[in-house]
């Protein structure tokens, strides 16, 4: 690195003699020197070489003395590192330098000696804060890239690592979010663009606020879509009941969202969720230029699957048996075993209900209609038609109904 001062004395002499002291480091690379005649002249000086690293100064000059330059250097957004000189006993104006910014002072006449070990000490202290700037600037855009996936004390946490600790492509055990909205592609090709973006906007921004008050991660925004994991990066022991319950938050905000929307006249459709736990490749994928987190494998196919099965269930959250058994006091009603696309075996699904509805009488009696509809009784279709007509906004208690008028046998449902 060279090291660019500049001097600043009225002195006719110091130039050529400055220039003979430090010749060898000059030649050398290690130096490379400005020098200006009065504070005046020295801001002009700083102007067209703003890469000037420290500022020797002299206080007696004539125009602007070297304690009005320091105030006017010190106003400056780059404060320059500058050492005044003054004559020996000057005890004063040396006070009034330190309490204005200077890093240090010299007497006259300079010992060149001196002013070489002052100049390096100047020049470490600045290295010193260089380093620590580039690594403030580091951890912020590090901060900046993950925020956009993790929570505002996760992101901190990883940033302040330095090291990419935790975001490493690896095998992990994750519980899979995926959301989507109905109509989404109706609502793009109607609606006002700016219109559109202030909605997504709002939209997204309450749903990840939520997902990240449950310490979730988001793995993807693709338009409407957002792909969350739990037990990436971090350990979550209770993963699977944070998925739940972070799914049960999303639902409800939402659909008072939707409620808002409808209220002014606009046509926002229901959001589906769909979630699974599995194993998954989670990691930053994005290369040595991005910064992009995110999971690939059978696990996260399957929970996309999920969402796009409430569509034909009539529900708007679908879980797979994995999260069920795997969360803390899950409270649901079996969906059935979903022959999804792409997999040769049934998964076993559920509509988690938060606890109202759970208790309900009319999920005693799903319970019991699907009970039926698993035995083969025939007696399931009556318990369904019954349900539907007590409760008409069941859909999935509908669904079901609708099978069994068509011939379907069991709880095993081929979707596409």
């Amino acid at each position: 690195m060279t090291a660019t001062i500049l001097f600043v004395d009225d002195e006719p002499d110091l130039e050529a003699l400055v220039l003979q002291k430090f010749r060898r480091q000059i030649r050398e690379g290690q130096l490379a020197l400005v020098f200006a005649r009065d504070g005046l002249e020295a801001l002009e000086s700083l102007e067209q070489n703003p890469h000037v690293d420290m500022v020797v100064s002299d206080i007696n000059m004539p125009r602007m003395d070297g304690l009005s330059l320091l105030a006017k250097l010190q106003e400056a957004e780059d404060k320059k590192s500058t050492i005044i000189v003054s004559a020996y006993g000057d005890m004063s104006n040396i006070r009034t330098a330190m309490n204005r910014g200077a890093f240090d002072f010299l007497t006259k006449p300079i010992d060149f000696a001196d002013l070489e070990a002052t100049i390096g000490k100047t020049i470490r202290h600045i290295e010193m804060l260089r380093e620590v700037r580039r690594r403030q600037t580091e951890a912020e855009r590090a901060h900046a890239a993950l925020s956009r996936h993790f929570s505002p004390e996760l992101a901190k946490r990883l940033a302040a690592s330095g090291e990419g600790e935790g975001i490493e492509v690896q095998w992990r055990e994750v519980a899979t979010i995926f959301t989507d909205i109905t109509g989404f592609t109706s609502l793009v090709e109607t609606a006002p663009p700016e219109t559109l973006g202030k909605l997504l906007n709002e939209y997204v921004g309450g749903m990840t606020e939520i997902v990240f008050a449950h310490e979730g991660t988001v793995a993807k925004i693709i338009g409407d879509a957002i792909q969350v994991l739990f037990n990436a990066p971090g350990d979550q022991p209770d993963y699977a009941t944070r998925a739940v319950a972070c799914a049960h938050e999303l639902d409800a905000w939402a659909q008072d969202f939707r409620a808002r929307q409808s209220a002014m006249g606009v046509t926002f459709g229901a959001t589906r969720i769909g979630i699974h736990a599995g194993p998954a490749l989670v990691g930053n994928f994005g290369g040595n230029r991005f910064f992009d987190y995110t999971a690939y494998g059978d696990s996260i196919n399957i929970a996309a699957r999920l969402e796009a099965a409430n569509k034909h269930l009539g529900s708007r959250i679908c879980v797979s048996a994995s999260v069920a058994e795997a969360a803390e006091n899950f409270q649901g009603r079996p969906v059935g075993e979903l022959m999804l696309r792409g997999r040769s075996e049934p998964l076993r699904a559920f509509e988690p209900l938060p606890p109202a509805k759970y208790e309900a009488p009319e999920t005693a009696l799903y319970l019991e209609a699907f009970a039926k509809m698993a035995a083969g009784d025939a007696a399931a279709m009556p318990a369904f038609a019954a349900l539907v007509g007590m409760h008409a906004d069941d859909s999935l208690a509908g669904f079901h109904l609708k099978r069994l008028l068509n011939g379907a046998k069991g709880v095993r449902m081929q979707l596409e």
